[in-house]
């Protein structure tokens, strides 16, 4: 994601910094300190960009483990106030320690949402979210061990196992906004009604109008303008619930262990390990774009800082309920985008983030979007991911065919659990938990695949591609 070297177009954000009479020396553009005229859109800019992917997987994962709503509100809240203090220590960072101090967003990814539900529905009713936080935690432990040494592993993750790895996610997870878009509920009479599936078209029908005709930060937010304008459609129709407003309350901070102190099952700690690499990967990619981005490169120390933040937030998010945490793809291209790339910038937006997860009726706001309305924006978020995926392996070398065998049977290995939910029910329960999430068993697959093409048997393979941003 290097960018040519261009003049800033006139009355962007990149102009030099502005010298007082006292100011001698020039500002790097990573360190400026805007004006809030233009420090504040800026951070609003990346509150937009990243509030859907944030909520998303507490969304997802509540409803998956049957909490109610006012559960729902605190798991959201939760996950934005994780979010908030991860990026803002990211940001500003203790020099030597933690933080690789650029413009580096980190929430709660969605790449570890398949493998979740898979936990939770192996778990036993009402022990879902133990057995889920008990594995966080063992992956906050595991990037906190491995992070430093992560460097060396890059070359067994190079873009064609990572771009299987994305698609995946975005693939395995469509499921989720194609139930939502039915209601939500299958239990329910109406799951699958015209109203619902009505819904979830017009919310997907704003959000390709407002991105078809929108134009500047209109433009980048469609996603959020769909899910306005289809609540707001849903209000009079009698489909938007508004109990969580009147039960969450206004002021408060996660309790610790609110959901049930972890319980750790080796399947569970296998499958989310596997999963925290490719959030390495991913932060490790973003990190390396932004450093050409910001003109200021990303080194081995900064990476492994990054990193470390990304490790603390993972341990200790689960206490407050959160999940496992990594950098935002989408906060990168803002920054590729806007050419803005002072890191205060990115350090208000978690301290905006902070301020929404301290107060839970804000997260009850964002609790009011019916299920069919999340399901028509689902499909844009979850088929935007897996696009994520496919530019990553189109730059990953598909016109040699060993490359080709490893990418479809990687791909075919983690179809396997979502064409056929029922495969591996003969095997053992650890088994299943790891290979039941397609994202899993095609890292799996994808892995030992490029270990045998390109590194066993041959005396020093080919240099693995430059790592990327996806």
């Amino acid at each position: 994601m290097a960018q040519p070297a261009r003049e800033p177009a006139k009355g962007s954000c990149s102009t030099p910094p502005v010298h007082t009479e006292d100011a001698v020396t020039s500002v790097h553009p990573v360190d400026e300190k805007l004006h809030p005229s233009r420090l504040v859109p800026a951070a609003l800019q990346h509150i937009a960009a990243m509030y859907a992917g944030v909520v998303t997987p507490p969304l997802i994962i509540g409803q998956a483990c049957g909490l109610d709503l006012a559960a729902r509100t605190r798991l959201i809240a939760a996950s934005l106030l994780i979010a908030g203090i991860a990026t803002i220590v990211q940001t500003i960072g203790v020099k030597g320690f933690v933080g690789n101090r650029l413009p580096f967003v980190n929430a709660a990814s969605s790449a570890g949402i398949a493998p979740i539900l898979a936990i939770a529905e192996t778990s036993d009713p009402g022990r879902q979210l133990p057995a889920v936080y008990g594995a966080v935690m063992a992956a906050g432990v595991f990037c906190l061990a491995v992070g430093p040494f992560f460097g060396r592993l890059l070359r067994f993750f190079p873009p064609l196992v990572t771009g299987v790895v994305i698609t995946l996610i975005g693939v395995t997870l469509m499921p989720v906004p194609v139930g939502w878009a039915q209601g939500g509920d299958a239990t329910a009479a109406d799951f699958g009604a015209m109203r619902h599936l009505a819904l979830a078209g017009f919310t997907l029908a704003v959000i390709l109008l407002v991105q078809r005709f929108g134009r500047g930060f209109l433009k980048q937010v469609a996603l959020l303008v769909g899910l306005l304008v289809g609540t707001l459609a849903a209000v009079p129709l009698g489909m938007a619930d508004f109990r969580a407003l009147t039960s969450a309350p206004v002021a408060a901070l996660p309790a610790p262990f609110a959901f049930g102190a972890p319980e750790f099952h080796p399947a569970a700690i296998l499958s989310l390990c596997i999963v925290m690499l490719v959030l390495m990967t991913e932060s490790s990619a973003g990190m390396l774009a932004l450093g050409e981005i910001c003109d200021r490169r990303a080194d081995a120390r900064t990476i492994t800082r990054g990193l470390r933040t990304d490790g603390i937030a993972t341990l200790v998010g689960p206490v407050f309920g959160g999940f496992p945490t990594s950098a935002f793809a989408q906060n990168v291209g803002v920054v590729s985008l806007t050419w803005v790339r002072s890191r205060y910038v990115v350090a208000v937006a978690g301290a905006t983030l902070l301020v929404l997860g301290a107060f839970p009726v804000l997260g009850a706001v964002v609790s009011l979007v019916p299920m069919p309305v999340l399901g028509g924006a689902g499909i844009v978020l979850f088929g935007s991911i897996a696009v994520s995926g496919i530019r990553t392996l189109a730059e990953a070398g598909l016109d040699d065919s060993s490359n080709i065998i490893l990418v479809a049977v990687a791909l075919g290995a983690g179809i396997i659990p979502l064409a056929a939910p029922t495969f591996y029910a003969g095997f053992p329960a650890w088994a299943q938990t790891v290979l039941g999430s397609g994202i899993s068993a095609g890292a799996l697959a994808a892995v030992t695949l490029n270990l045998f093409f390109h590194h066993l048997g041959t005396r020093a393979g080919q240099p693995a591609p430059a790592l990327k941003s996806s």
